[in-house]
């Protein structure tokens, strides 16, 4: 499993307690995360221009979750996606949807530790549909499995409930996962 983007390391050590016997890769541009499971292997690159050092068809599924809005081009992206999936691989994308561009920014007190709005990151180049998504994966060869919005239906169902308690981060959290923010595709390498 590798990881494009891996940030703090925080899903990659989610993904290792779901699944402790599978191997996993790092990305990210601004170096190794402060956290990952033993022995991680971990480059440093840019995801718009590197080639990233693992050898073709290293692996059975990718992530790439919240990277895609903050590059100016996904061209180069893509094509390691597609070089470094085996057959039968997939790759799963995770970005803002387009709603969060029109969606309410949080209050004062939690701007900068919460995005509602796609503009609240100043780090967001551009919002990315899944249209997008779907048009690049074709491009190198993948085929779309599967799209639509990403939801933890527990934080879903707390929403409600927390709506009607003070102003904190797990409240806006919740809410994210009640609007559905974020937008996923799935795409896979066809079988030889």
């Amino acid at each position: 499993m590798l990881d494009l983007g891996s940030s703090d390391g925080s899903t990659l050590c989610h993904m290792y307690e779901l699944r402790p016997d599978l191997k996993f890769a790092s990305v990210d541009i601004a170096g190794r995360p402060e956290r990952t499971p033993t022995n991680t292997s971990f480059a440093r690159a840019n995801l718009e221009s590197d080639k990233l050092p693992w050898p073709d068809g290293s692996f059975d599924g990718i992530t790439c979750m919240h990277v895609v809005e903050h590059l100016r081009t996904m061209t180069n992206l893509w094509d390691e996606i597609a070089r470094l999936l085996k057959p039968g691989g997939r790759v799963y994308v995770e970005t803002p949807g387009m709603q969060s561009v029109t969606t309410q920014s949080p209050p004062e007190s939690l701007r900068g530790k919460i995005t509602l709005n796609f503009y609240d990151d100043p780090t967001h180049i551009h919002p990315v549909p899944v249209a997008t998504l779907a048009s690049a994966a074709q491009r190198v060869g993948l085929v779309t499995r599967r799209t639509g919005r990403s939801r933890n239906w527990l934080f879903a169902a707390a929403y409600p409930f927390l709506s009607l308690l003070p102003v904190t981060r797990r409240r806006y959290v919740a809410k994210l996962h009640w609007l559905g923010w974020s937008a996923y595709l799935i795409a896979e390498r066809p079988a030889a």
